[in-house]
């Protein structure tokens, strides 16, 4: 084993598992007794369209699933995952210097409800989130608090995620979320208060004859009133 695979090794922790992306050689470090990815962060990276040299912010950043993966999918300059549990934020670094991608990608530990006073001045090109579906009284709260972080809103609120989007997004700057269709009416009338005009949409089914379980939306900062449905995704044949 040389000095690199030992040093790349160290940075797993007991109890977490080492998972190939299938991507350009790209692993992610996850423990299992905490959230991990789904298919919906995966479906999100493809949506999101990141042009060559510019800066994307991630909310939410979890164990840095989505920076990792637009790292390996597209030409951006730099990749920021702002992300509240020191635990998980820690676990996403780990996993951009198991890839050797720290001269790309950057995890910082704060609050949503912060992001625009961590960040200022910069500002971003994207802004990329796969938030918590469900509200206070959707469902069960899961008694884990990263799962229940994860699922709920509980630590911060679709209005916070869009205000501070709104607030470090550049002129004509591009916002990508996805989410549960339930939601879509107040998803659409948020964010056209917060100034980001939806633009493109895009549904996910389970089988082509089962209602959406996931939707992919594109909004952009200042921008005009269009919106443009693109052909549905169906997972299973």
């Amino acid at each position: 084993m040389t000095n690199d695979e030992s040093k790349r090794r160290s940075l797993i922790k007991p109890g977490e598992r080492l998972d190939d992306l299938q991507l350009g050689g790209l692993y992610l470090i996850q423990d299992p007794e905490k959230f991990c990815f789904g298919v919906d962060a995966v479906f999100l990276s493809d949506f999101v369209r990141v042009r060559p040299g510019e800066t994307v912010l991630d909310m939410g950043t979890g164990n840095g699933i989505i920076p990792v993966l637009l790292a390996g999918k597209t030409q951006g300059k730099k990749f920021t995952g702002l992300e509240i549990q020191t635990e998980t934020a820690d676990m996403a670094r780990r996993s951009v210097a198991y890839n050797h991608l720290e001269d790309r990608i950057q995890i910082v530990t704060g609050d949503i409800k912060e992001a625009a006073e961590i960040f200022r001045p910069a500002f971003f090109d994207v802004i990329t989130v796969n938030p918590p579906y469900m509200i206070s009284r959707h469902g069960l709260r899961n008694p884990d608090d990263a799962k229940a972080v994860a699922r709920h809103e509980v630590l911060c609120s679709l209005d916070d995620i869009l205000r501070e989007s709104m607030r470090l997004l550049q002129d004509k700057g591009r916002f990508y979320m996805v989410h549960r269709p339930f939601r879509l009416a107040e998803i659409m009338i948020k964010m056209n208060h917060y100034k980001i005009e939806p633009k493109r949409l895009k549904f996910i089914h389970p089988y082509i004859d089962r209602e959406p379980v996931l939707v992919l939306i594109e909004g952009v900062r200042s921008g005009k009133s269009r919106v443009t449905v693109e052909p549905p995704i169906i997972i299973y044949h």
